[in-house]
């Protein structure tokens, strides 16, 4: 024992995992004062074989993320209608009924210890450890995503991941890949205007960006679109104030989430719910199931129907940051999927990223574990905690049985939901693809200072890019708004002649108006945005940083 932890014996007593007291934690065990070492030196071994396993893997995307944790208070109505009409989950009942959450911020591309600065989607992931259940609600901050389908999500991580060879992000790779892609249009403009660095987590919305039902008690099904909405309003950053914020710090936004709860300014959202009736919607110029799109305001009106406080930070670091694991399969009673095709292939790859990088047994962690009862029959796996409670049988883990073991909760009290599916099995896209209107309509609606930053961000990142790859953005973006497309041409020195001669991408599904916008290219008046509302464009304040 040293002289300084002799001067203070009311501290706790220090062991290693075992529970063994220790007695010096400064010198291992030692043939004489000088060595060497012995093999048995226990403490020294557990001590620096756990130190030698601190991290676990990595995740691929968003890793670098910070959790915070509060509380959901459910209004009990979709903005004035009693909620029941349109899903049974217990959670949205009752008014003022409050559910515990946990709520994970991140960036998606950048290391655990990247910039929080950096031009990125932001991860917005809400836990709510409901009476029947854990619920993830996993989503980003921008309100749509790069594609439609999840047998491109690899490619376009990796095309926006570090080059394999040199390990440098380079837009060379990011839009070669995003030039043959579309449905990337509106998802870049949202990225790479202000809204792609928002200012700090507390002032970004949150979006399920997934088409997600609902469900009621008489088994009509509803689908649905979650927004979340900032009370403390909208701030966003240009490049420059996010070079001049990463000046000083790497991690800014989780040191202003820390100080923020600490002081008592306790952040919080507003949750809105869009909704329409369960078909195909033929009516509407896109699909409703399609990630790349918003549904219009004006058609299909976001309604709220709860609110979401933050008032505490984790104790612990890595077991709640860390180790917190999301999946957007984990839905309750009244909650269900949609046949959108990101949702179908995020619900396998979120589980399934958590095995294997925390382990088969992640939910037994305090901070995966369900509020309510847990009992399977699952058994055993790596790092098992402790046995799931089964039935009044111990020695019954399997389901039927007659001996005691556990029984199938009651259904619903009818077999049948949703619209009825027919068709044959195939590889396609989906018929409504519209891949430019909405990327024209979001850059209209965006504020002087956001379009200029847009431009900006665009002609830097396509100057780094060979001619052909920059004549191809430049044709999309022509086709989305004809405005953008001139000015980020104008900044690269490329003119809609320059580019007029290019064909449609092979398999490219162009509509009516994409041909007559063609045919018309570069000469194209704007598009109307008249009483047109999307989600995404509430106010935003710029977040000014100078150095």
């Amino acid at each position: 024992m040293t002289e300084t932890a002799r001067q203070r014996d009311d501290r706790p007593v220090l062991t290693n995992r075992q529970g063994h007291p220790i007695h010096d934690n400064q010198n291992q065990r030692t043939v004489g004062a000088r060595g060497p070492a012995t093999l048995e030196n226990y403490h020294f071994i557990e001590k620096i074989s756990h130190f030698d396993r601190e991290r676990i893997p990595e995740r691929v995307v968003h890793a670098r993320g910070v959790t915070a944790f509060g509380y959901f208070e459910a209004y009990g109505s979709w903005g004035d209608e009693p909620i029941a009409q349109y899903t049974r989950a217990k959670l949205f009942q009752e008014r003022g009924k409050r559910t515990d959450v946990a709520v994970r911020f991140s960036t998606v591309i950048g290391g655990r210890d990247s910039a929080e600065t950096a031009r990125d989607p932001r991860g917005f992931a809400v836990k709510f450890y409901t009476e029947e259940g854990n619920w993830d609600l996993v989503g980003n901050n921008l309100g749509v995503f790069f594609i439609r389908d999840a047998i491109k999500f690899p490619d376009v991580i990796h095309a926006l991941k570090p080059d394999p060879v040199t390990f440098e992000q380079r837009p060379e790779r990011i839009f070669d890949f995003m030039s043959q892609t579309p449905e990337s249009m509106h998802m870049l403009v949202n990225l790479f205007s202000p809204r792609g660095i928002p200012a700090d987590y507390r002032h970004m919305q949150g979006f399920g960006v997934n088409t997600y039902k609902w469900e009621n008690s008489e088994g009509r099904t509803m689908l649905v679109k979650y927004h979340w909405m900032p009370k403390q309003g909208v701030r966003s950053m240009t490049e420059e104030d996010a070079a001049n914020v990463q000046a000083d710090s790497l991690g800014h936004a989780t040191k202003d989430l820390y100080e923020a709860v600490e002081r008592g300014d306790h952040p919080e959202w507003e949750l809105l719910v869009q909704m329409m009736e369960d078909h195909e919607h033929l009516e509407l110029d896109f699909d409703p199931l399609d990630d790349t799109k918003t549904w219009p305001e004006q058609e299909f009106p976001p309604k709220p129907v709860g609110r979401m406080v933050l008032n505490r930070m984790p104790d612990d670091f890595f077991t709640q940051n860390e180790q917190i694991a999301f999946g957007t399969g984990v839905l309750v009673d009244g909650l269900d999927f949609s046949d959108d095709k990101m949702l179908v292939g995020r619900t396998f790859s979120y589980s399934d990223t958590q095995r294997y990088r925390v382990g088969p047994n992640y939910l037994q962690l305090p901070v995966n574990r369900a509020k309510s009862l847990v009992h399977t029959n699952q058994n055993g796996g790596p790092m098992a905690h402790e046995a799931d409670p089964r039935g009044e049988n111990r020695h019954v883990n399997y389901e039927p049985s007659t001996l005691g073991g556990l029984a199938e909760a009651e259904g619903p009290g009818y077999g049948e939901q949703g619209p009825e599916l027919r068709g044959r099995l195939t590889r396609s896209r989906i018929p409504r693809t519209n891949d430019y209107l909405q990327a024209g309509q979001r850059y209209l609606l965006m504020e002087d200072w956001e379009r200029d930053d847009l431009v900006a961000n665009f002609t830097d990142q396509f100057k780094q890019c060979p001619r052909h790859i920059q004549e191809r953005m430049v044709w999309h973006l022509l086709l989305a708004e004809n405005d953008l497309g001139l000015r980020v041409g104008e900044g690269l020195g490329i003119s809609p002649q320059d580019v007029a001669n290019l064909e449609p991408l092979p398999d490219q599904r162009l509509t009516d108006e994409d041909r007559e916008r063609l045919a018309n290219l570069g000469k194209n008046p704007p598009r109307d945005v008249a009483g047109l509302r999307m989600t995404h464009c509430v106010p935003d304040e710029r977040h000014v940083v100078t150095r």
